[in-house]
């Protein structure tokens, strides 16, 4: 039998083990397509592993749904709720991720403000952006979020001729009075999801104007509000990112198997 958590970043729903002991194989793609499937298994955009790492608190391996691994910014957040809750961590926490070491920070809301890497180029072509914040995104703003086919143009995009060896998710963008609305396709589940942390991220720096300084972005996801703030130090220079949102346990179970 194997425990596990269900959580939730904004409505992305990840199926979390603690896997310090090795009792669950974490290179197996065929469990997590099956247990990531909603029909048949638990249901999830993806599955995380946490496992002991010598140099930090935690190292987290992520699967997206259909078994390709990538990075996830709110698998990240969730991630560091759940180390909380099993006592590897209090309030700060440090961590590797498939692109690298990451930091993160729970406030006294139980928010969770998660340092992603710099950023150091924005591509920018007729209008549309393509950013890599960990996770490589495409951007394009759009007058009528509401009526956007997700699905059917994010296919497009994500198998273009562009980006079909490696894929890429794909984010439509509409401005609103105080913040940024923001729908997404995501790779690897191949379809929309609630929420995307890196997509968001990668709105956010698609956003910012030409002055240098401190930006804060607030972006309205389907599934809730996440807000970014990074320091914009060149012309495609951006440090200091960080992604900031709320993070919940589900429910828990154990599977058999």
């Amino acid at each position: 039998m194997m425990k596990f958590h269900k959580y939730q970043g904004t409505g992305n729903d990840f199926i979390v083990f603690d896997n310090r002991e090795g009792e669950v194989i974490n290179d197996n793609a065929a469990f997590v397509r099956k247990w990531c499937d909603r029909k048949f298994g638990i249901g999830a955009d993806g599955m995380i592993f946490i496992v002991d790492h010598p140099e930090c608190d935690f190292e987290m391996i992520y699967f997206n749904a259909d078994g390709s691994q990538s990075f996830c910014g709110n698998g990240s957040r969730c991630a560091v709720l759940f180390a909380k809750s099993i006592g590897i961590i209090t309030s700060k926490a440090t961590f590797v991720a498939i692109d690298g070491m990451h930091s993160a920070q729970i406030d006294q809301n139980d928010l969770v403000h998660l340092r992603m890497k710099d950023v150091n180029l924005v591509e920018e072509e007729e209008g549309c952006f393509f950013i890599d914040t960990g996770s490589p995104h495409y951007i394009e703003y759009v007058n009528d979020i509401k009526s956007v086919d997700v699905v059917k143009k994010g296919e497009e995009i994500r198998y273009s001729s562009r980006f079909k060896e490696v894929g890429t998710n794909v984010n439509f963008v509409g401005v609103g009075e105080d913040r940024l609305l923001v729908r997404t396709y995501e790779r690897g589940v191949e379809d929309e999801t609630l929420s995307c942390g890196t997509g968001v991220t990668a709105v956010a720096i698609s956003a910012a104007r030409e002055d240098l300084g401190i930006y804060e972005v607030l972006i309205q996801t389907m599934g809730g509000t996440l807000e970014v703030s990074y320091e914009k130090t060149g012309p495609m220079n951006y440090t200091n990112i960080s992604l900031i949102g709320p993070a919940l346990k589900v429910f828990e179970g154990v599977i058999n198997e």
